[in-house]
């Protein structure tokens, strides 16, 4: 038998009412989210809705070439797929796990439902998007403006505030891939942090020994975020 659905492993679902929660808890359904599965591609249609628990999911937009670069991330904080509830239906972007773990799944049927109720979940739903869209165009501003390093660290730092430990299993090829720029500027970038004491890189795991030290090292694209973030989605019950 399935384990009942845990409101508290999402930050959105965790601020629900108690009517809302018992009208989709039944509909979730917690799915294995593996490194590097890529939940849907630019152009496809979304069935479904994502709440991360343990896993984190980067936004990417992908050229005709095949370079990439990420958009956003989301991790425990929110949810993947607002197209669906938004209107577009689809989304230029490609969804990936970055960070293997764990998502329940919502169906676009009980999302667009709840939605349509014009209640606490859409209000929810709406102020998350907003916080999504500051990300997405601070993310922009940080990768035209700022050096790799700095980038490196704001996008270390958003991945810690969305996981339960400081290390991140992560390729330095797959970090390129992420910030759009080539393998060896991100090598340099991480020697930079590891010579400073602030992580330890070594086979794909990159561990965080001075969290402190990256704040002060990173741009303010970070704190605009984060600030972002906490402003709009609240820390208690939504109504």
């Amino acid at each position: 038998m399935m384990a009942a659905p845990n409101q508290k492993l999402n930050r959105l679902l965790s601020v629900l009412p108690s009517d809302t929660w018992a009208r989709i808890a039944p509909e979730l359904v917690m799915v294995e989210m593996p490194l590097g599965h890529v939940l849907y591609e630019s152009g496809d249609p979304l069935d479904h809705v994502y709440f991360p628990t343990t896993s984190i999911v980067s936004l990417l937009y992908v050229l005709e070439d095949g370079a990439s670069a990420e958009i956003a991330i989301v991790g425990n904080e929110g949810l993947i797929g607002v197209a669906l509830f938004m209107g577009g239906e689809t989304t230029p972007s490609r969804a990936i796990v970055q960070s293997a773990g764990y998502a329940y799944r919502l169906n676009v049927r009980a999302v667009k439902l709840e939605f349509s109720r014009a209640g606490p979940m859409q209000r929810l739903l709406l102020r998350y998007t907003q916080a999504l869209i500051t990300q997405m165009a601070q993310t922009a501003v940080c990768n035209r403006h700022h050096s790799i390093d700095q980038q490196l660290c704001r996008w270390l730092l958003l991945s810690l505030d969305r996981l339960p430990s400081s290390e991140l299993k992560m390729t330095q090829e797959l970090i390129a891939n992420m910030l759009g720029v080539r393998r060896s500027g991100v090598t340099e970038a991480a020697l930079k942090l590891q010579n400073a004491g602030l992580i330890r890189y070594s086979h794909g795991t990159i561990e965080v020994l001075d969290r402190a030290g990256l704040e002060r090292r990173v741009c303010e694209c970070y704190a605009v975020v984060k600030h972002e973030f906490e402003r709009l989605l609240p820390n208690t019950e939504a109504i």
